[in-house]
């Protein structure tokens, strides 16, 4: 392997940061937790599952090969990356007191029902392969990556929104008491919108 531990970390911690900020797929398994609780959730974060490795693979595979023919590509886009999480940063901030709103039609029983809305939630955003081929070459040089570099970054891409969500659903009774309050709402997106910022101003450095 060409990537270092403390890239893999580095990165990791970011997709953590990206997974405490409210969007759809914090909506889908809030609302189908508190419709089923968590045996109706785990079907759905399985099904988003397949997008979190999908998306960073074919955007590794897009960015490698416009490595390939622009080389001065790569540090363009690891500016990308920086500017991506500073505006991320700052809009959470801006944004911090808008509520989450659920969508019933995320709360179907059964567990394959689950599964697709899990896989609807992640596969029903293109644009989220744009979204990796800006972010992943603020961590990665990918003109150095292997097979196992790859299968490296898909792993970790998926089991931390993974083990995040599991953990969201087994503990949504606290979850709903939180997201219930106006202010720890406002608290809790502020604190990640200044770690999004923190994460821009580390990565010109890695």
């Amino acid at each position: 392997m060409n990537i270092t531990p403390f890239e893999l970390m580095l990165y990791a911690g970011a997709l953590f940061v990206l997974f405490l900020t409210p969007g759809p797929v914090w909506v889908a398994m809030l609302a189908r937790t508190l419709s089923g609780g968590f045996s109706a959730a785990w079907p759905l974060a399985l099904g988003v599952v397949i997008g979190d490795m999908l998306w960073p693979l074919l955007a590794v595979l897009g960015v490698t090969w416009i490595i390939s023919e622009f080389s001065y590509f790569l540090v363009a886009l690891k500016w990308v990356a920086v500017a991506m999480f500073l505006i991320m940063g700052a809009l959470l901030i801006r944004n911090s007191d808008k509520a989450i709103t659920t969508n019933s039609k995320l709360t179907a029983p059964g567990k394959w029902a689950g599964f697709i809305a899990g896989l609807v939630v992640i596969m029903g955003n293109p644009k989220a392969i744009l979204f990796y081929m800006g972010l992943l070459p603020g961590f990665f040089d990918l003109s150095r990556l292997t097979l196992w570099d790859t299968t490296a970054i898909c792993v970790i891409s998926a089991l931390v929104p993974l083990t995040g969500n599991f953990i969201l659903a087994a503990s949504v009774s606290k979850i709903r008491v939180l997201l219930s309050s106006p202010n720890a709402l406002k608290r809790m997106n502020i604190t990640a919108g200044l770690l999004l910022i923190l994460v821009a101003f580390v990565i010109p450095f890695t």
